[in-house]
């Protein structure tokens, strides 16, 4: 039975064809995607441990202490202390920081994300080990920087140029003394590297003498557990030591939890892409054990048993999924290395190395391809070893029984009810705590579509047969008859592209209402004309608010800050600036009291949420507990609606300030004078110098920031479904040419009475135009409902979610789909055109 199998796998290759190659696609995404993340998370970890060579223990200061008794730094002393214990080679004092350096376009290297800076500390010879050289040499002064390669270039700037950057202040220009090498992971995403000497970064980054790690080498033969128990028995209350490799492995556990979101993600996509296969698969070995029904039934004859012919069935798909299997895997690096600069593109900033092959990822490939394959020709094996020698010996085909379609149909039916059904309890909750339930009736409504697909296809192709028929005559009539013919051959077909164009079509009307609800957010509280805000976590400086108010076009700047409290365990944010100024630049509705009286230490106003949680009043006292240590006790004089711009307590500066080591702001809300807005973002730009660090909005630019990169994760997504949609394809092709095969005496006889080549290759495209149109209907109209239904959950944490469906995008999915059909028809219908009239009629 093997030798059987074989020889019809040798026999059928052409007619197989397509469903190696849809299996190779699916098994190439599945390896591509283990692949990816193998490679991706390899390059972290070897970054990441070069970075880790000769670090023993790390030093760092903890959280901040509330004694003053306590306080104390990573300073030179405690740096001498750590050497003095025996053990230690040598302690690496290190400063880091986060500078905005600016591009040859004047935008931040790294995005928001910043850069890293670092200090550079010079060995016996001169050089730094941890930064090699590649040109230049390391700073040396306060007006000197090294940058890395990539961070030079996307600068423009050579050795002996400028470099402008900022940290937390306005724009310093730095001369390139140096071009260095590194292996931090972060530069290798896409982050810059800038490096000072130990003085200028220690005033860039904190305190003069003062650093933000120790780094301790030991000497041979130390063991690194017990240095690390010497150095912390060292070290004042409120600092940590970490031995190395409790660091490796604390960040290797941070790598295998990046790729493997990564990794989950996209085997999501490839087993879409797999479950569309499926369906291509079990068309293909239903219609090849169709037309093999004479020898199936001379096997039984001359004493193959059922289960030998169930055998010899799936060994042939077995040896397809292997050969195809192995394809796909080669094909998969190409996959791999394809979706690191497709990832990046849309913010991934995942960092470049070679491709790491793992025996798991080849054999995973090898055997998803080889189960998927062997499963889905499970049933028309089964369906095989039913055959009656001498029934068979006397038909070529069969009709699927009326029972199996009654079954079916009732299954189908019950799967539907239950999945729309679910999915309409989903439409009651107004959380994301139907999500379980979201994601059962999604399945189960396209389960049940799916096994109802052959009943559904008849009402649906006979509406477009009508038209093909006014439109193509007898070829439009022939077509549709042979779609309704087998209506399961085409429900499978149609299937496979409808899960698809389901998917397709419920995230592009999510993204497009989460879109259409994030652009009328914005800032709807605010009425100033610009928000000027900080691309670092270090926020602005109060000098900036200072500047733009004395500038021209500009009639008020208004900064607000923030500081952290807790009020009887109930954490809080308390919003500090000038109340007299604030209705100029933004729209608080007062519930009750007065903004007016709030002033100095004694009076705050609260948001009306804020004040519902903690039962307050205007004459309320609020008890905060501030992170540094110190409470205040001041009168509620005031609530106010809740704000998207002011958080749960508004006050003067002067009970925040007290408590933040250096007074930031976090945003500054311009108001333009009359008939000066238009061009003022340009200016404020200008007279800030350009910084890299500060980022300018008007209304209109909120609103599309609030829109995020939704359009980019959609089109990424079209991206991954695309694989699905193209197996699809495939499936449509291989079903008509498998089909035209099986027609051949047919489509003979009808050349025979006056068909001719023209009307032949229209009947094959019209059939292919009717199933994939009926894929595509389904796939729209369960896309839409599941789309609507699930966005329910989105209605407490997004109220300004509101479905849009956009009509311009599903009409573009249907041209498509109509575009796929006949694009598909191409080969099947030159084929059937081709045929010889007599040779047609005598084929058996």
């Amino acid at each position: 039975m093997f030798r059987t199998a074989l020889r019809n796998l040798l026999a059928h290759k052409t007619r197989l064809m397509m469903t190696a190659l849809a299996v190779l696609l699916g098994t190439a995404f599945v390896s591509g995607t283990l692949v990816f993340s193998d490679t991706v998370g390899g390059a972290y970890r070897d970054r990441l441990s070069k970075s880790l060579d000769d670090v023993a223990v790390s030093v760092t200061a903890g959280g901040p202490s509330t004694d003053a008794k306590e306080r104390s730094a990573l300073d030179t002393g405690m740096a001498r202390r750590i050497a003095a214990i025996p053990g230690v080679a040598s302690v690496r004092p290190s400063v880091s920081g986060l500078p905005m350096i600016a591009d040859r376009h004047g935008d931040p290297v790294g995005g928001e994300w910043g850069s890293d800076g670092a200090n550079y500390v010079p060995g016996k010879d001169g050089k730094d080990s941890r930064y090699p050289l590649v040109k230049g040499r390391g700073p040396t002064a306060e007006g000197e920087t090294a940058l890395d390669a990539k961070t030079a270039d996307k600068v423009g700037a050579t050795l002996g140029g400028t470099v402008r950057m900022a940290v937390d202040g306005p724009v310093v220009t730095k001369k390139l003394v140096g071009i260095v090498k590194t292996d931090n992971p972060r530069v290798s995403a896409g982050a810059g590297m800038a490096l000072f000497d130990t003085a200028t970064a220690q005033k860039l980054f904190g305190k003069p003498g003062e650093y933000s790690e120790l780094v301790v080498s030991a000497t041979r033969g130390t063991d690194q557990t017990a240095l690390t128990a010497k150095v912390r028995a060292t070290l004042p209350k409120g600092f940590e030591a970490t031995s190395g490799r409790q660091l490796a492995n604390s960040q290797s556990k941070m790598v295998d939890e990046q790729t493997s979101s990564i990794r989950k993600t996209l085997l999501i996509f490839a087993g879409i892409s797999l479950f569309v296969g499926v369906f291509i698969i079990a068309n293909t070995f239903t219609m090849l054990i169709a037309q093999r029904t004479r020898e199936i039934a001379l096997l039984r004859a001359v004493g193959a048993t059922r289960r030998q012919v169930v055998r010899s069935v799936l060994i042939e798909a077995g040896l397809l999924g292997l050969v195809a299997s192995a394809l796909g895997f080669v094909l998969g690096l190409g996959v791999a290395k394809g979706l690191h600069p497709v990832l990046n593109l849309t913010g991934g900033s995942l960092p470049d190395g070679p491709l790491v092959i793992e025996p798991s990822a080849v054999l995973s490939a090898l055997a998803v391809g080889v189960v998927v394959t062997v499963l889905a020709a499970w049933l028309p094996s089964r369906k095989a070893a039913r055959i009656a020698p001498v029934e068979a010996l006397a038909s070529v085909d069969q009709a699927p029984a009326a029972r199996g379609l009654v079954v079916r149909n009732s299954i189908g039916a019950a799967l539907t009810a239950l999945g729309v059904g679910l999915m309409l309890y989903v439409t009651k909750f107004k959380d994301s705590g139907g999500i379980d339930y979201a994601m059962a009736g999604s399945a189960l409504t396209l389960a049940g579509l799916i096994v109802l697909a052959p009943l559904l296809s008849r009402p649906v192709v006979r509406l477009f047969g009508r038209l093909a028929v006014r439109v193509a005559g007898i070829s439009g009539k022939l077509a549709r008859e042979n779609a309704l013919r087998n209506p399961r051959r085409t429900a499978a077909t149609a299937s496979a592209l409808m899960i698809g164009l389901t998917l397709i079509t419920g995230l592009t009307v999510g993204a497009v209402s989460a879109d259409r609800g994030m652009s009328t957010m914005g800032e709807p509280d605010m009425t100033a004309d610009y928000k000027v805000s900080s691309n670092s976590y270090l926020g602005l400086s109060p000098e900036i608010a200072r500047t733009l108010a004395g500038q021209p076009g500009v009639a008020t700047a208004v900064p607000l800050r923030t500081a952290g409290f807790q009020s009887e365990q109930r954490p809080g944010l308390a919003t500090a600036t000038d109340v007299r100024e604030l209705g100029k630049v933004l729209d608080v509705t007062v519930v009750s009291g007065s903004l007016a009286d709030v002033r100095g230490t004694a009076a705050v106003a609260v948001s009306d949420k804020f004040a519902a949680e903690g039962r307050l009043t205007v004459g309320s006292t609020l008890p905060m507990a501030f992170y540094d240590g110190k409470k205040a006790t001041p009168r509620v004089v005031a609530v106010y609606k809740d704000s998207d711009i002011l958080s749960s307590v508004l006050s003067a500066p002067a009970l925040v300030d007290p408590h933040q080591d250096k007074a930031r702001d976090d945003q500054v809300l311009v108001k333009a004078a009359p008939g000066k807005a238009k061009d003022l973002a340009g200016k404020i730009k200008e007279t800030l110098g350009n910084n890299p660090i500060i980022k300018v909005q008007s209304q209109d630019d909120l609103r599309r920031a609030g829109a995020g990169n939704i359009d980019d994760i959609l089109y990424l997504m079209y991206g991954l479904l695309g694989m699905a949609v193209v197996i699809a394809v495939i499936g449509v092709v291989n079903t008509l040419a498998m089909s035209v095969f099986e027609r051949t005496r047919e489509i003979g006889m009808l050349r025979a009475i006056g068909l001719d080549r023209r009307e032949v290759k229209r009947m094959v495209r019209v059939e292919s135009v009717m199933i994939a149109m009926f894929g595509a209907v389904l796939g729209v109209g369960a896309g839409v409902f599941l789309a609507w239904s699930g966005g329910h959950l989105l209605r407490s944490s997004f109220p300004q979610y509101e479905m849009v469906v956009p009509w311009g995008r599903i009409a573009v999915f249907l041209l498509l789909a109509l575009a796929v059909g006949v694009l598909a028809a191409v080969w099947p219908a030159r084929r059937a055109a081709k045929l010889d009239t007599l040779e047609a009629i005598g084929a058996q």
